[in-house]
């Protein structure tokens, strides 16, 4: 995917200063069309809420941390500094508790990429994105490490309960300032069973799938047939189903068990391979990924991981130029 001629010329024009508000836009936008997409099996979107977290929440927590992001993207460190100042911004905004903590965690170091690509008028393809958006939290330090855990509180976060800095232990922070651990090593250790913290140690790697689908799809080349809803609302639905079928998702893991996200990814799995042997007609398979959707909010389980790594590759297709 390469930027397009128009978006390369804002770009080269764009001061020291507009580059990170553009890095910042692409980043809300992001969360946005994540949050408004629909059907989206099992997540809140413009037609369902949760009780005690509801759409107008994400709307909310999108628009309240467009400051941190623009910070974020004029600079190259302090992660988990700036995953703490947007937990706070986001709590101080609504009241639905956890919205957005595990696409934070996506779309600062991301950001952080894109100011520093922009700045060297290097491409802002999925490639040279999560390339240095790897480098980036690689260098992440100890203190990366301890506002990273100070986050969880006020984010309302689930969490499983582990041997090694837990997160439920009051003690977890002074282990890791006395064993010098970084945000990259936490991350190392959770990466076995938790999605968002996979995507860091493999170089973002289902965020740039996830680029690359909604490019693709979102071009003339395209594969979908679709009518109704606006296009990026069926290509995000695709894209969201793609995703969730090739990785069972950890949100609902924490919640309730392997077996239980395994079966969500079978059947959003089933749902993808109908979809194809129907030449990619979402009217005929509409029908179907309602009823998953429907099942998924009437026993309470939510793709919420799947939900931040679109959020993650909607903002990489966006950077690269994308639009509708």
């Amino acid at each position: 995917m390469k930027t397009d001629r128009e978006t390369e010329e804002k770009l080269s024009k764009a001061s020291a200063e507009q580059t990170p508000s553009y890095v910042a836009r692409c980043a809300q936008l992001a969360m946005l069309l994540e949050v408004s997409a629909h059907p989206k099996p099992g997540n809140i979107d413009r037609d369902h809420d949760y009780e005690g977290t509801t759409f107008e929440h994400f709307l909310s927590s999108s628009v309240a941390v467009y400051p941190i992001l623009e910070e974020a993207a004029a600079k190259e460190h302090g992660i988990g500094k700036s995953v703490h100042k947007a937990v706070l911004e986001s709590s101080a905004w609504q009241k639905g508790g956890n919205t957005h903590f595990g696409a934070f965690l996506l779309l600062f170091p991301l950001a952080m990429a894109a100011g520093k690509l922009i700045r060297n008028c290097k491409e802002l393809t999925p490639e040279n994105l999560t390339e240095e958006a790897f480098y980036i939290v690689k260098e992440t330090d100890v203190e990366d490490a301890i506002q990273f855990y100070m986050s969880f509180g006020p984010a309302g976060v689930k969490v499983r309960k582990v041997d090694e800095f837990d997160l439920s232990d009051a003690k977890a922070i002074g282990e890791i300032k006395e064993n010098c651990t970084t945000l990259y090593q936490l991350m190392e250790i959770s990466s076995s069973y938790d999605l968002i913290a996979s995507e860091w140690i493999s170089s973002f790697k289902r965020c740039s799938q996830c680029a690359r689908i909604i490019t693709r799809e979102m071009s003339t080349n395209g594969t979908l047939i679709h009518s109704g809803y606006s296009r990026i609302n069926h290509v995000i639905v695709y894209a969201f189903l793609k995703i969730l079928s090739d990785n069972a998702d950890t949100f609902i893991e924490t919640k309730y068990d392997r077996i239980t996200a395994e079966e969500v990814s079978a059947r959003a799995r089933m749902i993808s391979y109908k979809l194809e042997y129907s030449e990619y007609n979402m009217e005929n398979i509409l029908p179907e990924i309602c009823n998953f959707d429907k099942e998924l909010l009437a026993r309470g389980i939510n793709p919420g991981s799947t939900a931040d790594i679109m959020i993650g590759g909607l903002f990489i297709a966006l950077l690269g130029g994308m639009r509708f």
